[in-house]
């Protein structure tokens, strides 16, 4: 007999709401849990399902604004996104990239559509993700890692069923080329009509699944479709994914939790209260660096 790793809940994200004038989002993490450590060390999912943005003459994003304590990490699906921060780090991520950024001690950052991107329009569809920080490496140095397409980890699935893309941790074997501070497998499942597969991830891991396209049956009775989220206990068991439509892609988020207090106001997450009142301390006396860059 099959054992499966069981289902806690599957849950949609709230209403809509844009995040400066160009992210059109609906926070799955931490609402669809109520609780910050529920899939830790994932903190935050905002999901931009795919939306076509009108050609326009200015820019639309979000402007400068500090961060500490985390990492974000963008994915990017359809459209082009571009980040630019205080500590001289710049880059453009289109389909299949990721952009990885180590908030860590403090940064300045704005990130907004790639300018190109603008002037024609077209459709977004893009994931961000706020990795916490283990207390030891929140006063780090910040850092930024281009992750491209190309450099993800592959691994195909039997009999052409489609392809696995290892972004962070490791897969069947293959790793992706993202360097983290705990341990995490982050990677996008592109399965075609009729393909599985089985995952096994460990039941320590906090894990879950956000489908991005298509539909997919989890353990043999579980239909899920676009833009459900699926959490899974942290049970012994493999999970079995099974694509219901032409098209299937799903990406997987499973990590070791961090097991630490967790306070989060605003653009910080730290662990105590007089941390978070330090860090905006910081901000008002400059030690972020400046909002002009």
């Amino acid at each position: 007999m099959k054992s499966y790793r069981t289902i806690e809940k599957v849950f949609r994200g709230p209403e809509i709401h844009m995040v400066g004038d160009g992210f059109r989002v609906s926070q799955y993490l931490p609402a669809g849990t109520n609780d910050m450590k529920r899939l830790s060390p994932f903190l935050l999912l905002d999901y931009h399902a795919p939306h076509y943005y009108e050609p326009a003459s200015t820019v639309r994003g979000v402007g400068a604004h500090p961060h500490r304590g985390f990492e974000t990490v963008t994915i990017a699906y359809e459209g082009k996104v571009q980040h630019h921060d205080n500590k001289g780090n710049r880059g453009i991520i289109g389909p299949g990239d990721v952009q990885w950024m180590t908030a860590a001690s403090g940064i300045m950052h704005k990130e907004y559509h790639e300018t190109e991107f603008s002037k024609k329009g077209g459709i977004l569809h893009m994931i961000q993700l706020w990795v916490n920080l283990p207390k030891d490496k929140k006063g780090t140095e910040p850092k930024y890692q281009a992750l491209l397409k190309e450099e993800m980890g592959k691994f195909e699935l039997e009999n052409n069923q489609g392809e696995i893309s290892i972004i962070a941790g490791e897969v069947n074997g293959v790793k992706g080329p993202a360097s983290t501070f705990t341990k995490m497998n982050i990677y996008n499942v592109d399965l075609k009509n009729n393909g599985k597969v089985l995952l096994n991830e460990s039941s320590s891991f906090n894990t879950g699944i956000l489908v991005l396209k298509g539909q997919v049956k989890v353990n043999e009775d579980k239909v899920c479709k676009e833009g459900d989220f699926v959490l899974f206990d942290n049970v012994e068991g493999s999970i079995l994914a099974e694509s219901m439509s032409e098209e299937t892609l799903f990406i997987v988020l499973s990590g070791e939790p961090i097991d630490e207090p967790i306070i989060s106001y605003g653009p910080f997450v730290m662990n105590t209260e007089e941390e978070i009142y330090k860090a905006y301390e910081d901000l008002k006396n400059g030690k972020f660096g400046t909002e002009i860059f």
